[in-house]
Protein backbone atom coordinates (compact mmCIF):
# COMPACT_ATOMS: atom_id res chain seq x y z
CA UNK A 1 0.00 0.00 0.00
CA UNK A 2 1.35 3.36 -1.37
CA UNK A 3 1.33 6.56 0.83
CA UNK A 4 -0.94 8.32 -1.70
CA UNK A 5 -2.11 10.93 1.21
CA UNK A 6 0.04 14.18 1.00
CA UNK A 7 1.83 14.80 4.67
CA UNK A 8 0.53 17.58 5.26
CA UNK A 9 -2.97 15.92 5.27
CA UNK A 10 -1.80 13.77 7.91
CA UNK A 11 -0.60 16.30 10.30
CA UNK A 12 -3.89 18.36 9.95
CA UNK A 13 -6.53 15.20 10.91
CA UNK A 14 -4.42 13.74 13.71
CA UNK A 15 -3.87 17.66 15.11
CA UNK A 16 -7.58 18.37 15.09
CA UNK A 17 -8.48 15.36 16.60
CA UNK A 18 -6.03 16.02 18.98
CA UNK A 19 -7.56 19.15 19.78
CA UNK A 20 -10.59 17.97 19.71
CA UNK A 21 -10.05 15.14 22.03
CA UNK A 22 -8.14 17.46 24.81
CA UNK A 23 -10.76 19.89 24.47
CA UNK A 24 -13.76 17.29 25.31
CA UNK A 25 -12.47 15.59 28.01
CA UNK A 26 -10.72 19.14 29.43
CA UNK A 27 -14.00 20.35 29.76
CA UNK A 28 -15.87 17.38 31.43
CA UNK A 29 -13.40 17.28 34.34
CA UNK A 30 -12.38 20.81 34.19
CA UNK A 31 -8.68 19.45 34.20
CA UNK A 32 -7.20 20.50 31.33
CA UNK A 33 -4.11 20.14 32.04
CA UNK A 34 -4.87 16.51 32.80
CA UNK A 35 -6.73 16.29 29.56
CA UNK A 36 -2.99 17.87 27.80
CA UNK A 37 -0.71 14.78 29.10
CA UNK A 38 -3.42 12.10 29.01
CA UNK A 39 -3.61 12.69 25.54
CA UNK A 40 -0.16 13.16 24.40
CA UNK A 41 0.41 9.67 25.87
CA UNK A 42 -2.69 8.43 24.17
CA UNK A 43 -2.05 10.07 20.66
CA UNK A 44 1.92 9.07 20.87
CA UNK A 45 0.14 5.44 20.84
CA UNK A 46 -2.31 5.95 18.34
CA UNK A 47 0.09 7.12 15.80
CA UNK A 48 2.36 4.54 15.27
CA UNK A 49 -0.08 1.87 15.75
CA UNK A 50 -2.81 3.20 12.74
CA UNK A 51 0.25 3.06 10.40
CA UNK A 52 1.54 -0.26 11.45
CA UNK A 53 -1.33 -1.58 10.66
CA UNK A 54 -2.10 0.07 7.35
CA UNK A 55 1.55 0.28 5.91
CA UNK A 56 2.62 -3.33 7.58
CA UNK A 57 -0.03 -5.55 8.71
CA UNK A 58 -2.40 -5.10 5.87
CA UNK A 59 -0.62 -5.43 2.93
CA UNK A 60 1.04 -8.53 4.26
CA UNK A 61 -1.93 -10.42 5.81
CA UNK A 62 -5.04 -8.74 4.94
CA UNK A 63 -4.06 -8.04 1.09
CA UNK A 64 -3.13 -11.70 1.07
CA UNK A 65 -5.80 -13.17 2.86
CA UNK A 66 -4.22 -13.97 5.88
CA UNK A 67 -6.86 -13.12 8.10
CA UNK A 68 -5.93 -15.62 11.14
CA UNK A 69 -2.16 -14.05 11.12
CA UNK A 70 -3.77 -10.73 11.00
CA UNK A 71 -6.18 -11.05 13.72
CA UNK A 72 -2.91 -12.68 16.01
CA UNK A 73 -0.83 -9.92 14.98
CA UNK A 74 -3.26 -7.12 15.33
CA UNK A 75 -4.31 -8.55 19.18
CA UNK A 76 -0.43 -8.24 19.96
CA UNK A 77 0.10 -4.90 18.55
CA UNK A 78 -3.25 -4.06 21.07
CA UNK A 79 -1.41 -5.77 23.97
CA UNK A 80 1.87 -4.09 23.14
CA UNK A 81 -0.29 -0.73 22.88
CA UNK A 82 -1.91 -1.71 26.29
CA UNK A 83 1.33 -2.49 28.07
CA UNK A 84 2.51 0.71 27.00
CA UNK A 85 -0.19 3.15 27.50
CA UNK A 86 -1.35 1.63 31.54
CA UNK A 87 2.63 1.79 32.50
CA UNK A 88 3.20 5.80 31.53
CA UNK A 89 0.24 6.56 32.18
CA UNK A 90 0.60 5.51 36.18
CA UNK A 91 4.40 6.48 36.34
CA UNK A 92 3.61 10.01 34.25
CA UNK A 93 0.25 11.02 35.23
CA UNK A 94 -1.64 9.09 37.99
CA UNK A 95 -1.98 6.13 39.54
CA UNK A 96 -5.54 6.21 38.73
CA UNK A 97 -5.27 4.65 35.66
CA UNK A 98 -8.70 5.39 34.01
CA UNK A 99 -10.21 8.42 35.25
CA UNK A 100 -12.13 9.20 32.71
CA UNK A 101 -14.83 5.51 33.43
CA UNK A 102 -15.10 7.18 37.04
CA UNK A 103 -14.18 4.30 39.07
CA UNK A 104 -10.54 2.84 39.50
CA UNK A 105 -9.39 -0.17 37.16
CA UNK A 106 -6.58 -1.87 38.22
CA UNK A 107 -3.86 -2.68 35.54
CA UNK A 108 -4.00 -6.15 33.76
CA UNK A 109 -8.08 -6.29 34.99
CA UNK A 110 -9.74 -8.15 32.05
CA UNK A 111 -12.28 -4.92 31.74
CA UNK A 112 -9.45 -2.52 31.73
CA UNK A 113 -8.17 -4.67 29.00
CA UNK A 114 -10.86 -5.13 27.30
CA UNK A 115 -11.64 -1.23 27.93
CA UNK A 116 -8.17 0.36 26.75
CA UNK A 117 -7.95 -2.74 23.42
CA UNK A 118 -11.76 -1.38 22.24
CA UNK A 119 -10.83 2.41 22.47
CA UNK A 120 -7.67 1.81 20.21
CA UNK A 121 -9.89 -0.32 18.14
CA UNK A 122 -12.16 2.42 17.48
CA UNK A 123 -9.61 4.39 16.47
CA UNK A 124 -7.62 2.54 14.43
CA UNK A 125 -10.99 2.05 12.34
CA UNK A 126 -11.99 5.81 12.67
CA UNK A 127 -8.44 6.49 11.05
CA UNK A 128 -8.03 3.93 8.91
CA UNK A 129 -11.15 4.93 7.46
CA UNK A 130 -10.86 8.44 6.65
CA UNK A 131 -7.05 7.21 5.10
CA UNK A 132 -8.21 4.82 3.15
CA UNK A 133 -11.70 6.63 1.73
CA UNK A 134 -9.05 9.52 0.56
CA UNK A 135 -6.63 6.68 -0.84
CA UNK A 136 -9.41 5.51 -3.12
CA UNK A 137 -11.05 8.71 -3.98
CA UNK A 138 -7.11 10.13 -5.23
CA UNK A 139 -6.72 6.15 -7.19
CA UNK A 140 -10.51 6.60 -8.91
CA UNK A 141 -9.62 10.23 -9.99
CA UNK A 142 -6.26 8.54 -11.31
CA UNK A 143 -7.75 6.09 -13.19
CA UNK A 144 -10.54 8.63 -14.45
CA UNK A 145 -7.43 10.48 -15.86
CA UNK A 146 -5.71 7.24 -17.41
CA UNK A 147 -8.34 6.19 -19.03
CA UNK A 148 -9.15 9.76 -20.39
CA UNK A 149 -5.21 9.50 -21.29
CA UNK A 150 -5.88 6.18 -22.85
CA UNK A 151 -9.08 7.55 -24.59
CA UNK A 152 -7.23 10.09 -26.32
CA UNK A 153 -4.25 8.30 -27.61
CA UNK A 154 -6.71 5.46 -28.93
CA UNK A 155 -8.55 8.54 -30.51
CA UNK A 156 -5.82 10.08 -32.02
CA UNK A 157 -4.04 6.84 -33.55
CA UNK A 158 -7.35 6.47 -35.07
CA UNK A 159 -7.29 9.82 -36.32
CA UNK A 160 -3.85 9.50 -37.48
CA UNK A 161 -4.86 6.31 -39.52
CA UNK A 162 -7.52 8.12 -41.07
CA UNK A 163 -5.57 11.29 -42.46
CA UNK A 164 -2.50 9.56 -44.09
CA UNK A 165 -4.48 7.24 -45.75
CA UNK A 166 -6.70 10.22 -46.90
CA UNK A 167 -3.85 12.58 -48.09
CA UNK A 168 -2.00 9.44 -49.98
CA UNK A 169 -5.27 8.59 -52.50
CA UNK A 170 -5.49 12.62 -52.94
CA UNK A 171 -1.92 12.58 -54.12
CA UNK A 172 -2.54 10.10 -56.33
CA UNK A 173 -5.49 11.55 -57.62
CA UNK A 174 -3.57 14.54 -58.09
CA UNK A 175 -0.51 12.99 -59.72
CA UNK A 176 -3.05 11.60 -62.38
CA UNK A 177 -3.89 15.34 -63.06
CA UNK A 178 -0.67 16.43 -63.51
CA UNK A 179 0.52 13.60 -65.93
CA UNK A 180 -1.91 14.91 -68.05
CA UNK A 181 -0.78 18.35 -67.60
CA UNK A 182 -4.36 19.59 -66.71
CA UNK A 183 -4.91 23.40 -65.65
CA UNK A 184 -7.33 21.68 -62.86
CA UNK A 185 -3.96 21.14 -60.76
CA UNK A 186 -3.32 24.56 -58.83
CA UNK A 187 -7.28 24.39 -57.89
CA UNK A 188 -6.68 20.84 -56.21
CA UNK A 189 -3.59 22.14 -54.72
CA UNK A 190 -5.42 25.11 -53.23
CA UNK A 191 -8.66 22.80 -51.95
CA UNK A 192 -6.17 20.23 -50.88
CA UNK A 193 -4.05 23.05 -48.65
CA UNK A 194 -7.32 23.94 -47.08
CA UNK A 195 -8.11 20.09 -45.97
CA UNK A 196 -4.77 20.15 -44.51
CA UNK A 197 -5.37 23.56 -43.25
CA UNK A 198 -8.50 22.24 -41.15
CA UNK A 199 -6.68 18.86 -40.10
CA UNK A 200 -3.42 20.33 -38.85
CA UNK A 201 -4.78 23.67 -36.96
CA UNK A 202 -8.37 23.63 -36.79
CA UNK A 203 -8.92 20.08 -34.95
CA UNK A 204 -6.16 19.62 -32.91
CA UNK A 205 -6.87 18.38 -29.71
CA UNK A 206 -10.43 19.14 -30.39
CA UNK A 207 -13.19 16.67 -29.12
CA UNK A 208 -15.70 17.91 -30.93
CA UNK A 209 -16.07 20.72 -33.84
CA UNK A 210 -18.67 22.25 -35.50
CA UNK A 211 -20.92 20.06 -38.39
CA UNK A 212 -21.02 23.41 -40.72
CA UNK A 213 -17.14 23.11 -40.54
CA UNK A 214 -17.00 19.17 -40.74
CA UNK A 215 -19.29 19.86 -44.00
CA UNK A 216 -17.09 22.31 -45.59
CA UNK A 217 -14.77 19.87 -45.18
CA UNK A 218 -16.71 17.47 -46.86
CA UNK A 219 -17.30 19.86 -49.76
CA UNK A 220 -13.32 20.70 -50.05
CA UNK A 221 -13.03 16.75 -50.47
CA UNK A 222 -15.60 16.44 -53.26
CA UNK A 223 -14.74 19.42 -55.42
CA UNK A 224 -11.54 17.73 -55.66
CA UNK A 225 -12.86 14.43 -56.47
CA UNK A 226 -15.33 15.62 -58.99
CA UNK A 227 -11.98 16.80 -60.64
CA UNK A 228 -11.73 13.14 -60.86
CA UNK A 229 -15.22 12.05 -61.61
CA UNK A 230 -16.30 14.91 -64.05
CA UNK A 231 -19.23 13.10 -64.31
CA UNK A 232 -20.41 12.83 -60.77
CA UNK A 233 -23.20 14.22 -58.81
CA UNK A 234 -23.65 14.97 -55.53
CA UNK A 235 -25.99 16.66 -53.39
CA UNK A 236 -25.98 17.06 -49.68
CA UNK A 237 -29.03 17.97 -48.42
CA UNK A 238 -29.19 19.55 -44.66
CA UNK A 239 -33.02 19.38 -43.08
CA UNK A 240 -32.56 21.28 -39.99
CA UNK A 241 -30.75 23.69 -38.36
CA UNK A 242 -27.16 22.48 -37.99
CA UNK A 243 -25.56 25.92 -35.96
CA UNK A 244 -24.90 24.67 -32.49
CA UNK A 245 -24.36 20.65 -33.98
CA UNK A 246 -21.24 19.43 -32.63
CA UNK A 247 -19.24 16.06 -34.06
CA UNK A 248 -16.31 14.33 -33.44
CA UNK A 249 -13.67 16.02 -36.36
CA UNK A 250 -13.31 13.52 -39.35
CA UNK A 251 -16.27 11.51 -39.21
CA UNK A 252 -17.61 11.52 -41.85
CA UNK A 253 -14.32 11.55 -44.33
CA UNK A 254 -13.37 8.33 -44.41
CA UNK A 255 -17.18 7.07 -45.73
CA UNK A 256 -17.36 9.41 -48.13
CA UNK A 257 -14.27 8.32 -49.73
CA UNK A 258 -15.54 5.08 -50.08
CA UNK A 259 -18.47 6.47 -51.32
CA UNK A 260 -16.43 7.77 -54.23
CA UNK A 261 -13.61 4.68 -54.35
CA UNK A 262 -16.12 1.88 -54.47
CA UNK A 263 -19.13 3.75 -56.12
CA UNK A 264 -16.55 5.33 -59.03
CA UNK A 265 -15.63 2.03 -60.31
CA UNK A 266 -16.86 1.02 -63.44
CA UNK A 267 -19.75 3.82 -63.23
CA UNK A 268 -19.36 6.46 -65.41
CA UNK A 269 -22.93 8.21 -63.82
CA UNK A 270 -21.53 8.29 -60.56
CA UNK A 271 -24.55 9.84 -57.87
CA UNK A 272 -23.84 10.18 -54.10
CA UNK A 273 -26.34 11.95 -51.49
CA UNK A 274 -25.84 13.12 -48.47
CA UNK A 275 -28.96 13.76 -45.57
CA UNK A 276 -28.29 15.50 -42.74
CA UNK A 277 -30.50 15.82 -39.96
CA UNK A 278 -31.05 16.93 -36.58
CA UNK A 279 -34.00 14.53 -34.66
CA UNK A 280 -36.13 15.77 -31.75
CA UNK A 281 -32.74 18.48 -30.86
CA UNK A 282 -31.01 15.77 -29.36
CA UNK A 283 -29.66 13.20 -32.44
CA UNK A 284 -27.95 13.53 -35.33
CA UNK A 285 -28.89 11.34 -38.17
CA UNK A 286 -26.31 11.26 -40.72
CA UNK A 287 -26.50 9.20 -44.21
CA UNK A 288 -24.36 9.14 -47.24
CA UNK A 289 -25.97 6.87 -50.45
CA UNK A 290 -24.24 6.32 -53.70
CA UNK A 291 -25.00 3.99 -56.60
CA UNK A 292 -23.05 1.51 -58.34
CA UNK A 293 -22.41 -1.05 -61.04
CA UNK A 294 -23.09 -4.62 -59.33
CA UNK A 295 -20.64 -7.00 -60.67
CA UNK A 296 -19.69 -10.62 -59.27
CA UNK A 297 -16.86 -9.52 -57.73
CA UNK A 298 -18.63 -6.73 -55.71
CA UNK A 299 -17.88 -6.87 -52.11
CA UNK A 300 -19.68 -4.84 -49.30
CA UNK A 301 -17.35 -2.17 -47.87
CA UNK A 302 -15.31 -3.07 -45.02
CA UNK A 303 -12.13 -1.03 -45.05
CA UNK A 304 -9.96 0.83 -43.29
CA UNK A 305 -12.98 3.98 -43.11
CA UNK A 306 -16.19 1.71 -41.80
CA UNK A 307 -13.41 -0.51 -38.93
CA UNK A 308 -12.56 2.79 -37.45
CA UNK A 309 -15.19 4.86 -38.23
CA UNK A 310 -17.02 2.07 -35.56
CA UNK A 311 -13.92 2.24 -32.98
CA UNK A 312 -14.30 5.79 -33.03
CA UNK A 313 -17.66 5.36 -32.27
CA UNK A 314 -17.81 3.25 -29.62
CA UNK A 315 -14.75 5.15 -27.76
CA UNK A 316 -16.55 8.24 -27.85
CA UNK A 317 -19.94 7.46 -27.52
CA UNK A 318 -19.87 3.81 -25.95
CA UNK A 319 -23.35 2.10 -27.30
CA UNK A 320 -25.23 4.85 -27.77
CA UNK A 321 -24.88 5.32 -31.31
CA UNK A 322 -26.25 3.69 -34.51
CA UNK A 323 -23.92 2.55 -37.15
CA UNK A 324 -25.79 0.50 -40.30
CA UNK A 325 -25.20 0.08 -43.94
CA UNK A 326 -26.98 -1.66 -46.54
CA UNK A 327 -27.37 -2.10 -50.35
CA UNK A 328 -30.95 -1.18 -52.02
CA UNK A 329 -31.83 -0.76 -55.59
CA UNK A 330 -28.08 -0.52 -56.17
CA UNK A 331 -27.40 1.77 -53.77
CA UNK A 332 -24.93 1.45 -51.30
CA UNK A 333 -26.61 3.23 -48.06
CA UNK A 334 -24.52 3.88 -44.50
CA UNK A 335 -26.25 5.37 -41.97
CA UNK A 336 -24.81 7.21 -38.79
CA UNK A 337 -27.02 8.46 -35.70
CA UNK A 338 -25.29 10.15 -32.93
CA UNK A 339 -26.37 12.05 -29.50
CA UNK A 340 -25.47 15.67 -30.33
CA UNK A 341 -23.34 16.40 -27.32
CA UNK A 342 -24.23 19.58 -25.03
CA UNK A 343 -20.45 21.50 -25.38
CA UNK A 344 -20.40 25.35 -25.15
Amino acid sequence: MKFEIKLQNHIWFWGVYFLLNFLRWGAYFNDYQYSFKSNLIEFALHIPLVYFNLFVLVPRYVLKSHYIKYAMALLLSLFAIYLLKTGLTYFIISENIWPEANREYRPFETNHIVAVCIGELYVLAMASSVYLTLTWLKERDRNRALREEQFKIKLKYLKTQIQPHFFFNTLNNLYALSLESSNKVPDVIIKLSKLMEYVLYDIEGTKFVPLIKEIDYLQNYIEIEKLRFENATVNINIESNIDTVKVPPLLFISLLENAFKHGGANNENLKIKINCKVIDGTILNFEILNNFVLSPDFKTKKGIGLTNTKKRLKLIFNNDYTLEHKIKFNYYIIRIQIPIPNED
